[in-house]
């Protein structure tokens, strides 16, 4: 991870690099923004530190990639939030990008403890946000966020991914504008999970890809997705991969810094 964080700063650019006017912009005006005055960042980092602080246990069911230090299936809220859960600044990336894409249906493949869904879900209120989660106590945990926050346009989806993205994706029968792959961190079922949703696209439809470096699999994985002929654009931010399907636009691949 190291050495491919090394290249990475030798590879990335700013927006010097950037030819694509569509790209300049959302890169000048909503990637590399540092908006913070957003008052739902101040509820929303108030509850990721409440859930840093709590010492409650819960049963967990992993059917991902798993985690690599705790093998016991008991685990505290704290040590979900600070492992599981995306850091303040991509949460605010994704509110930032769908306030300004304006998605009307949003997927998010991996709930957690339901931080960053949130951010997603204040960003557009009259969206319809659609989150898969396969651990029932998680998902539990999430709902009362959701509901707590007054979040009403959320719906989780229970269950393993393998079986619930491809029954629900027929189920809504709705165009897919925006979404968000955090769920099982491996080439297989990454590469899987992307090809079901390809047929639900438009053009301006974006899916955000995380922790692309996170092994050789996701690496691979990656590459795989850049390379697909449906795919016209894609921003490596290292810890994420943002991809575009834009009929006009010439097929690109940028490296920029975030």
């Amino acid at each position: 991870m190291i050495a491919a964080y090394l290249k990475y700063l030798l590879r990335s650019g700013n927006e010097h690099a950037i030819h694509s006017p569509f790209l300049f912009e959302l890169y000048t005006q909503v990637i590399s923004a540092k908006k913070d005055d957003n008052p739902d960042y101040v509820a929303l980092k108030s509850l990721r530190k409440e859930l840093l602080r709590s010492q409650e246990e819960i049963a967990i069911l992993d059917l991902g990639a798993g985690s690599r230090v705790n093998k016991s299936n008991l685990r505290k809220i704290s040590t979900i939030a600070r492992n599981a859960e995306k850091p303040a600044k991509f949460g605010r990336l994704f509110n930032r990008l769908i306030q300004r894409l304006q998605p009307q249906t949003i997927l998010e493949l991996g709930t957690s403890l339901g931080l960053t869904t949130l951010y997603m879900a204040k960003a557009k209120p009259d969206a319809d946000i659609i989150t898969f989660e396969g651990c029932p106590e998680t998902a539990k945990k999430a709902q009362h966020h959701f509901d707590s926050s007054n979040a009403a346009n959320i719906e989780i989806v229970l269950g393993n991914i393998d079986h619930t993205l491809p029954e629900t994706l027929k189920r809504m029968n709705k165009v897919l504008d925006f979404a968000y792959f955090d769920a099982n961190h491996r080439f297989e079922p990454t590469v899987r999970y992307f090809e079901e949703c390809l047929p639900y696209i438009q053009n301006d439809s974006v899916f955000i890809f995380d922790d692309i470096y996170w092994s050789e699999g996701m690496t691979q994985a990656w590459e795989q997705i850049k390379a697909h002929p449906q795919v016209t654009l894609t921003v490596d931010l290292f810890w994420i991969g943002l991809v575009f399907f834009r009929t006009e636009q010439v097929k690109q691949n940028f490296v920029l810094r975030f």
